[in-house]
């Protein structure tokens, strides 16, 4: 084993307790997050002393899955299978504050300045990160889990958080009373389907965005994550004049990367980080239509490219219909291409899942205009701070989220909990 592999395994073994255990098998792992940083990670696959794995693969209970980052050696994911840990001198809890203290000195962050409380229940903890209290967006959170015996069970940390160098940090000004004109503007009629009712309903429901802290200016959710620097916003109609009677084959698609110790030691970026060119694009292009002109022939001028990202050795092209109905979930089609030959390998279309709704009971007719439904939700409407990323700058900026959990029946009038749809 390298050496260097071997010094990462023996600082987990004692960290975590594993004296009991034996390590079975390890991998690298690489991402890319927000900041475009190319991240290593050394999965590890521990199991207990005198246990095989059961049938089928699976890990045996009380076997642990830790992943640990290579460039800072903190720990991303911990985790013994079904709450049972066999760890000796492992991390044990007594309490919320004995949590709270590991995680300050396990992350380097500090509680209630970059992470805080979410959620507790039972032996669960959920936090989020914050800046003094304010949440991020996009999101990160830190879930812990404990067993009866107070043993650490579950350890998982998701998203980023910034450095401070990274935070424009400012005064929050904006009110309900301010932005009430974007209240009005981001309320629309959608389609909403009901599973448990088998029954599609015409509701009034504000379409969630973020305002920048001067109110001057809005950004939706999509577009914060078509400004990420490895994503390329399109917005391209597919036009052909013939088909192409040629059958499109699937091919079966790689999702883990085979990546050695000189990589991961390395940080060499990963492929995923680099821009789509010109030229890429173009190639990508042709792809996407040569499938359509394959497996849709009839339907030219119908679908837009709206995006091109990298993802796993693929480039992924995100179609929409171009004509949408008011329904909360839209079709679309996901085009996967070959990094290397810009030949689409496979696809995934929305259409199967769109298909579910045809047996619903259709809405019912629109009664409530949009002015009467803002008059029924204007006093639930929701605007709460967050730092907001901002891909360009490469800074969070301080924003605030509209919002509204409920929505109106614009049949009945009726005031609806938009999560019990």
């Amino acid at each position: 084993m390298d050496a260097r592999i071997q010094e990462l395994v023996d600082f987990t073994k004692i960290k975590f307790g594993l004296g009991n255990y034996y390590l079975k098998e390890y991998q690298f792992y690489r991402r890319v997050n927000i900041f475009n940083e190319t991240i290593y990670t050394l999965s590890m696959e521990w199991l207990p002393n005198d246990i095989e794995r059961d049938e089928g693969d699976l890990n045996p209970e009380g076997a642990a899955s830790i992943e640990i980052n290579l460039k800072n050696r903190k720990f991303e994911k911990v985790i013994f299978v079904k709450g049972k840990s066999y760890a000796e001198n492992g991390v044990m809890f007594n309490n919320r504050e004995n949590i709270i203290k590991w995680l300050e000195n396990e992350t380097g962050l500090t509680y209630g300045e970059q992470f805080q409380l979410k959620k507790e229940e039972k032996e669960e903890f959920l936090f989020q990160g914050c800046v003094k209290g304010v949440p991020l967006y996009p999101p990160s959170f830190i879930e812990i889990h404990i067993n009866e015996d107070r043993k650490l069970t579950q350890y998982s940390i998701y998203g980023e958080f910034p450095y401070k160098e990274q935070i424009k940090e400012e005064k929050y000004s904006l009110s309900l009373e301010g932005l009430q004109h974007l209240y009005r503007e981001q309320l629309k009629l959608i389609e909403y389907p009901s599973f448990e009712q088998k029954k599609i309903y015409p509701i009034y429901a504000i379409e969630e965005i973020f305002s920048t802290n001067d109110g001057k200016s809005i950004i939706p959710y999509e577009v914060l994550f078509a400004e990420k620097s490895n994503l390329l916003e399109i917005n391209q109609t597919i036009c052909w004049d013939e088909p192409l009677n040629i059958p499109f084959e699937r091919k079966r698609m790689n999702w883990v990367e085979d990546i050695t110790a000189e990589q991961a030691f390395s940080a060499k970026p990963s492929p995923d980080s680099f821009p789509i060119t010109e030229e890429e694009q173009e190639k990508c292009t042709m792809a996407v239509e040569k499938l359509l002109r394959q497996e849709y022939p009839n339907e030219t001028g119908k679908w837009v490219l709206i995006i091109l990202h990298r993802e796993k050795g693929y480039i992924h092209a995100i179609l929409r219909a171009k004509k949408q109905d008011e329904l909360v979930f839209q079709r679309k089609i996901r085009v996967f291409i070959d990094s290397e030959s810009f030949q689409a390998v496979n696809y995934m279309d929305s259409k199967p899942m769109l298909e579910t709704f045809d047996d619903f009971q259709a809405p019912d007719v629109v009664t409530i205009t949009k002015e009467e439904a803002y008059e029924i939700l204007k006093e639930r409407f929701e605007l709460t701070p967050y730092y907001v990323y901002n891909f360009k700058q490469g800074q969070y900026h301080l924003c605030g989220k509209l919002d509204c959990q409920y929505g109106v029946n614009a049949s009945t009038g009726e005031v609806i909990a938009l999560n019990e749809l």
